[in-house]
């Protein structure tokens, strides 16, 4: 048996025993990269350990430690009171204004990990609040991001159209960004019919002063149409449409006043203490940093977190202690493993196996699968990059369309960033309060399963297919 082969059974062995087991996956990864790396690759410490992703570590800490801050002082509560206010209580348009929002960082130059590790805890900490989905609220954040992450001035949009014109293939950046647009707006379209968007349509208006969700008649529902995606923790549903846990009641969470949690108001709004408007003054901070500066989103966030730490310790006392950790090893842990699998050939063994496939079109779709697979655990960037110089022989030949494969790849290997392995959906699962993170995590790999599955099918036979370019 080959080692390429070797590598990637482990991993499958890996998924099983945490699904079974109930053992933490990145500690699973950590030790399979030990074992593979050390007795198949013949690898040292060194070349095990330049597969662990430092930079994604450094992010997770810290966008959940500066966020654990604004929990913790009441800056996202203010926050939610101010995006209810701005769709005038529709508590129906939120997911759709926080898909908009991460589209539009994206598309105008922000690196699709920093627009998610910027509004994912906001989107996650309303719907928390307001009994929406957790899957529903992130996904749709997700999904957003790629929606606008290929427009020509987008970095995803300047890599791939780069390495198209790096190698001499006939390409279209209006007809690429369309295609991620259009893909991801279906999507979000589906998952908000599936995950109790037609349910929050009917719900009427919210009451910003009241903190809870008011149906048209002024009560609070028992049905908040969560849907199939939320957890079990406050604010959550038990995945069948309930507005709390198993009660079915409204989540204590919906029923408390803002101002009761948080210290007071100010008219009719909650009140804007001196730390709240740091800490607000930090988030504008990070997105400046981030945007106009290309700085380091996570030392960005870490450097913010320890002022405001610093300024008010009482706030931020126990803000270290609700950073994500289990989510970090477990993200962690499986993208070393990952770096193990490109240390020692699997990927390019694996691509070049099927780029020497005879019939274009079978080539074409077993591309985007793997596209998907691989970027749903690793950098959709990286795997673009691996992918489109694989496919130029058979590109070559004029027997496949270039526009349409090089969309097709694309839209493949980002929308499955949705799958709690990648940078995108690891943000998303350690910026989601009061939930069950085990819950939300297999909910999370469900669905991205379900996109790996569905959606490189799909796209090779809307954009393969019929010879595009």
């Amino acid at each position: 048996m080959s080692p390429e082969l070797i590598s990637i059974l482990v991993l499958v062995v890996v998924f099983v025993i945490a699904t079974t087991r109930s053992v933490n996956m990145g500690a699973l990864a950590f030790a399979a990269a030990f074992g593979v790396g050390t007795l198949v690759a013949d690898l040292d410490a060194d070349g095990i350990f330049a597969g662990f992703p430092g930079d994604l570590f450094v992010v997770l800490v810290g966008v959940t430690y500066l966020f654990a801050i604004a929990r913790a002082n009441g800056t996202t509560d203010w926050l939610v009171h101010a995006a209810v206010r701005l769709v005038r209580g529709r508590v129906a348009l939120i997911p759709w204004v926080m898909f908009a929002l991460t589209g539009a960082l994206t598309a105008i130059g922000a690196v699709s990990p920093a627009a998610v590790a910027i509004v994912a805890p906001i989107a996650l900490s309303f719907a928390t609040r307001y009994s929406i989905s957790p899957l529903l609220m992130g996904t749709m954040v997700v999904h957003g991001a790629q929606a606008g992450g290929f427009s020509p001035i987008s970095i995803y949009g300047s890599i791939v159209n780069g390495i198209v014109e790096r190698e001499n293939l006939p390409g279209s950046e209006v007809g690429l960004f369309l295609a991620s647009l259009v893909a991801n707006l279906l999507i979000a379209a589906v998952l908000f019919a599936l995950l109790g968007g037609r349910k929050l349509w009917a719900r009427g208006a919210v009451t910003p002063e009241d903190g809870g969700v008011l149906g048209t008649g002024g009560t609070e529902p028992t049905g908040s149409g969560t849907g199939t995606g939320s957890g079990t923790g406050p604010g959550a549903g038990t995945g069948t449409g309930a507005g709390a846990g198993t009660g079915g009641t409204a989540p204590a969470a919906v029923a408390v006043r803002p101002d009761q949690e948080t210290g007071g108001t100010e008219g009719t709004g909650v009140r804007l203490t001196p730390a709240r408007i740091a800490t607000l003054a930090a988030l504008v901070a990070l997105v400046v940093a981030v945007l106009g500066f290309d700085l380091d989103a996570g030392l960005t966030a870490v450097t913010l977190a320890v002022v405001l730490s610093t300024a008010w310790p009482d706030d931020s006392r126990r803000a270290v202690g609700e950073i994500a950790w289990s989510t970090v090893l477990l993200i962690c842990g499986v993208l070393t493993y990952v770096g193990v699998l490109e240390e020692m050939g699997t990927i390019t063994w694996a691509g070049e196996g099927v780029g020497g496939i005879g019939v274009p079109l079978l080539a074409a779709v077993l591309l985007c699968y793997i596209g998907a697979i691989v970027s749903a655990f690793a950098s959709s960037v990286g795997i673009m990059g691996a992918l489109i110089p694989l496919a130029v022989p058979f590109l070559a030949q004029g027997e496949i369309g270039a526009v349409g494969m090089i969309a097709a790849l694309a839209v493949s290997a980002t929308v499955v960033d949705v799958s709690p392995f990648s940078t995108n959906g690891a943000l998303v699962l350690a910026a989601a309060p009061d939930v069950d993170r085990e819950r939300f995590f297999r909910q999370l790999m469900i669905y991205g399963g379900i996109v790996v599955a569905a959606v490189p099918a799909l796209a090779w036979l809307v954009l393969v297919v019929p010879g595009f370019g």
